[in-house]
């Protein structure tokens, strides 16, 4: 089990959309916090004692048949006690089963909290303030045990306490930006209610993690294998900073790497960041076994095996190797846990897929309890420069899965040059930093053109760029026309080979980012 922060709060999961947020949110005010699935077992999440839990909202009515329920023993734990939407309707329901019904009509969107009681959980909070609706049962009967402490014009129960114990309700969503002072609700929660403190920083996080992968690493080496994003730069640099040279990086050149990316990210690892590093080329390796591949799956394994035998052979027969470091963060962790329990199949988006049973490692994976944003945070304390804390994501597979069709040396190289071209545009104009991640797709299209007199019959680019808060949802960027006019003008001027550019206005869902 990872060490958790000495003062947190358990989110428990109903299955609302927003149960992320509620992490967010709290994140934001320094207080440690972890999702778990309602049913977890309460047992592995006790230690530390969590000094609050809250109740997420969900989709069920309490009065369905296979309705998520309350485990007895978080009422016995006697510790505060929040409950969102459902959550609330659930601690009604427990007290007196029948006591929700179906709204007459249900009640979606912004609605105005009338406050009642402004002792402790609508402290500071204005007295009529917007907040954010989403449910279709109503508490038509409350508990004896319980008051109300805010109403609103189509809701008497809006928001409740209990009488005695520190438990409240509330029938709307404080952490979703709609609710006005929500943020306030839940640092009243944390802060006034619990009594935490709010001293997780990235600074206390740094320090946690660095005791921690000394204890459980001893005298043993890691291995960190190194892709130049943010995520796999903040790991090494953190166990660099715990166990020195008992780490051992390795940055590969796969081949599908862009311009100058091999020898500029190599550079700063040893120069800037000083790590132990080793840079191997297998660019001919990884192609060679890629030649004439054009199934994006079956390139995705080619890739993710040939890595492991590159790793293989690093290591060779030295016994001390006993761990891999990896990126892996918060949301592949929820994802992969659903609240329904845990899901068939864990998405297999870790950089190296597969390594830890061929080679016989443990992993260690100290950022996998935080969100992208916190990671780039915990970089910036690091010292890590910021031109390459703002990077855009780049997948393991690299430009391999953004030549479609069958791979090959020129076409990679083509690729290269016009995805060389937008993003150093993107950067010269000021709109890197506005865009989540831009890429440059080569199609297996050739169309018909006119370079001076010659008819000519060339492959097509495709430019995309998408705004992202965390990459599960994306826009398609609204890049100036002009700006657009100026790449493609580059691209088709400056690459032979290339005479169509088009940019790609899907976003996602229903697409995906990448277009394999």
């Amino acid at each position: 089990m990872h060490s958790r922060h000495s003062e947190w709060i358990l989110i428990l999961d109903y299955g609302s959309q927003f149960t992320q947020l509620i992490a967010r949110r709290l994140r934001e005010l320094h207080i440690y916090c972890e999702i778990h699935p309602y049913n977890v077992n309460l047992d592995e999440v006790s230690t530390p004692t969590p000094g609050g839990i809250i109740l997420s909202g969900g989709p069920k009515s309490v009065n369905d048949k296979d309705a998520p329920g309350l485990q007895a023993k978080i009422i016995d734990w006697d510790i505060p006690i929040l409950g969102v939407c459902y959550g609330l309707q659930l601690l009604a329901h427990t007290e007196i089963p029948g006591s929700v019904e179906k709204a007459e009509k249900r009640e979606y969107g912004r609605a105005n909290l009338l406050i009642d009681n402004s002792e402790d959980l609508l402290k500071d909070i204005e007295d009529e303030s917007v907040v954010w609706m989403s449910h279709g049962d109503h508490i038509h009967e409350l508990p004896p045990s319980y008051e109300i402490i805010g109403h609103t014009t189509n809701a008497k129960v809006a928001a409740v306490r209990h009488k005695e114990n520190h438990i409240y309700g509330v029938q709307f969503h404080p952490e979703v930006a709609h609710t006005e002072h929500g943020k306030q609700l839940l640092q009243n929660f944390a802060y006034t209610i619990c009594g935490l403190k709010g001293d997780w920083t990235s600074e206390s996080f740094i320090d946690e993690q660095i005791q921690s992968i000394r204890e459980k690493v001893g005298d043993d080496k890691v291995l960190c294998a190194l892709s130049g994003g943010v995520d796999s730069t903040v790991v090494a640099t953190l166990i660099h900073k715990a166990i020195g040279d008992q780490l051992q990086c390795v940055f590969v050149d796969n081949g599908l790497l862009r311009k100058n990316e091999f020898e500029s990210v190599l550079d700063l690892y040893t120069q800037d960041l000083h790590l132990p590093v080793k840079g191997v080329d297998a660019s001919k390796l990884f192609l060679d076994r890629l030649t004439g591949i054009s199934d994006p799956e079956e390139k995705r394994k080619i890739i993710g095996n040939t890595f492991i035998d590159v790793f293989e052979e690093e290591i060779g027969d030295d016994a001390d190797f006993k761990y891999l470091a990896q990126g892996t963060l918060y949301p592949d962790v929820i994802e992969s846990v659903s609240f329904k329990g845990p899901s068939a199949t864990i998405k297999s988006h870790h950089n190296v897929g597969g390594l830890p049973e061929k080679m016989k490692l443990d992993l260690i994976e100290p950022v996998r309890e935080l969100f992208k944003d916190e990671v780039r945070e915990v970089g910036r304390t690091l010292g890590i420069p910021d031109h390459f804390i703002g990077r855009h994501p780049f997948p393991g597979p690299g430009l391999g899965i953004r030549v479609l069709g069958e791979l090959s040396e020129d076409r990679l190289n083509l690729l290269r040059e016009a995805d060389y071209i937008f993003v150093e545009e993107l950067k010269e104009q000021n709109l890197y930093n506005d865009v989540w991640q831009a890429l440059a797709v080569l199609l297996p299209v050739q169309s018909v053109g006119v370079m001076g007199d010659e008819r000519t019959y060339e492959f097509t680019i495709a430019l995309r760029a998408v705004t992202s808060l965390d990459g599960m949802t994306a826009d398609w960027s609204h890049l100036p026309y002009e700006f657009l006019a100026h790449v493609s003008n580059r691209i088709i001027n400056e690459i032979k080979g290339i005479n169509r550019v088009v940019y790609d206005i899907s976003s996602k869902p229903p697409a995906t980012i990448e277009w394999e």
